[in-house]
């Protein structure tokens, strides 16, 4: 079996199952207590922390452990915004962060305050100008994720970074996905990352603040890692953590280069093999390891299990799934065809000839996906005079309704229009593309009783 959704939690790395086995013996005691247990678990705790800092490029006394990324997001939000509340209650993120930030900002605006989205373009990446346009006098934090998640677009943290310090705004770097390839650069002001991204085990985050930035910690106050993580602190998974972190930092350069070759493979080899893809995602400014494309006329879910009964774990951002009605937020923000998507993203180590096999077995997976679903084969020419259709597919989830589409659009003469009624959310997002993928127009979006009403004009 072959892994490829390291983007969600990379295999724990050898050094971290060493160190990991290696501190349960010796860091099992309170690292507060001043007796020899005591004292050998706070050698070790400060070992891991002075490791982390050095590879995050801060201080140690500004570094803390919590229980996992998500709570160091959600602790470094509120004690940002807590600590600049007399400044005012406007928080600024990207339209593509990560769920963790997106969920803190719905409860930051819950409470009264006041969110600007940033948008971003095709490729995923904000520009630094869409900052410099949000901030305001009363904006108290700004946030930005290093690199996304979902395609692996990296973001212009540096320049957004210098803006928002000339604005006197602090900004929070969510790098998660990036902090095992390299240090953030920009003048930031708070960072967050998870090990189990860079192969360390899972319970263990990282959050930042350095010195300067306003911060009040929230909820009930805790003498353990300066007030800003509350809990007895895992020693065992924080020395693995840390001893992690460095091992892959070593290897990072070569390992880049090695697997960003893989991913260029896959990014030209997929629209060769599998017709009507679209890869997604910065071609350059993007992290070595992951590779996003989506398919017409497939269901998500469907292509993630024939390619997991093929031997390749993979992941999906697409709406079309038995859990969600919705487009992923990250390829609808994008404004890119949303059905079919999958993410491949190569563990450290990752052998040329998987990647060699997964190329070799997915267009058969794709074929097999869209014969079940009936997606089209060629188009058909018009079989009626009329220069207008009204396809109803309310009720159906896409892909269903642009199979459909694609079905019937040969049945007006060129310059006819379809009009397709759907409910389907990620309708908004994959008629456009199909139309920008198969040459036809995309008049507009009409509204209806129900669901919305879809343009479509027959070019060729």
């Amino acid at each position: 079996m072959a892994y490829f959704d390291a983007a969600s939690a990379a295999p724990l790395h050898p050094v971290a199952r060493q160190a990991l086995q290696a501190s349960l013996d010796e860091g099992w005691a309170d690292p507060a207590r001043l007796y020899r247990e005591g004292r050998r678990a706070r050698l070790l705790l400060d070992a891991a922390r002075e490791a982390a800092a050095e590879a995050v490029g801060c201080r140690p006394d500004e570094l803390v452990f919590t229980s996992s990324g998500t709570r160091a997001v959600h602790s470094g939000i509120e004690g940002a915004l807590a600590g600049r509340r007399r400044v005012g209650r406007h928080l600024i993120v990207s339209a593509v962060e990560h769920s963790s930030v997106l969920h803190s900002a719905e409860v930051h605006e819950a409470a009264g305050g006041t969110v600007t989205y940033v948008p971003v373009g095709r490729t995923g990446a904000v520009s630094p100008s869409g900052y410099a346009e949000a901030l305001r006098p009363d904006t108290a934090l700004a946030c930005l994720q290093s690199a996304n998640h979902e395609v692996g677009t990296e973001q212009p943290v540096a320049a957004v970074a210098e803006t928002c310090r000339t604005a006197g705004v602090p900004l929070l770097v969510d790098a998660a996905q990036s902090l095992g390839w390299g240090r953030v650069e920009g003048d930031w002001s708070l960072l967050t990352a998870s090990a189990h991204k860079w192969g360390g085990p899972s319970g263990v985050g990282l959050l930042v603040v350095r010195k300067g930035a306003r911060f009040a910690p929230q909820g009930p106050l805790d003498e353990r890692e300066s007030g800003r993580a509350a809990g007895f602190e895992n020693i065992p998974a924080v020395v693995a953590a840390a001893a992690s972190l460095r091992a892959v930092r070593a290897q990072a350069a070569g390992e880049a280069a090695r697997l960003r070759e893989l991913t260029d493979r896959i990014r030209a080899r997929v629209p060769v093999l599998v017709p009507d893809v679209e890869v997604v995602g910065d071609p350059a400014g993007r992290l070595p390891g992951i590779v996003t494309f989506s398919c017409l006329y497939v269901d998500g879910e469907s292509l993630l299990h024939e390619l997991d009964r093929a031997g390749f774990s993979v992941s999906s951002g697409s709406s079309c799934t038995s859990s969600t009605l919705t487009p992923s937020h990250v390829l609808k923000a994008m404004g890119v065809l949303s059905e079919g998507n999958v993410r491949v993203s190569l563990p450290t180590g990752t052998p040329p000839e998987e990647v060699d096999r997964f190329l070799s077995v997915l267009p058969a997976a794709v074929s097999a996906v869209r014969e079940k679903l009936g997606a089209p084969t060629a188009p058909r020419t018009a079989s009626a005079p009329s220069g207008s259709l009204v396809l109803d597919a309310l009720g159906k989830l896409c892909p269903i309704p642009v199979i459909e589409l694609a079905g019937v659009i040969g049945d007006v003469p060129v310059g006819g229009t379809v009009r397709v009624l759907a409910d389907d959310e990620a309708a908004r997002l994959d008629i456009p593309a199909w139309c920008a993928m198969r040459g036809q127009e995309f008049v507009g979006e009409e509204p209806a009783d129900r669901g919305s009403v879809y343009v479509v004009r027959r070019v060729s």
